[in-house]
């Protein structure tokens, strides 16, 4: 199922511990550095935001960037 938008970036909506696929795709853009994920590899996202991120470096990065 991951893969049957091969080549398209997913829409997808973010929950606590796991996401719903929107739209088909096999990847999303991160939020902070514009890096391509594979959505086999997907584990750092804000549910608050909506955002995925690449690694936790990403994602601590987005949360000094949310709080100001």
């Amino acid at each position: 199922m991951l893969m049957a938008g091969s080549g398209r970036e997913a829409r997808i909506h973010y929950m606590a511990g796991t996401f719903r696929l929107l739209s088909d795709g096999d990847h999303v853009r991160c939020a902070m550095t514009g890096a391509r994920i594979p959505l086999d590899t997907l584990r750092y996202w804000s549910v608050a935001r909506q955002e995925p991120y690449i690694d936790a470096a990403a994602s601590l990065a987005a949360e000094d960037r949310a709080r100001g």
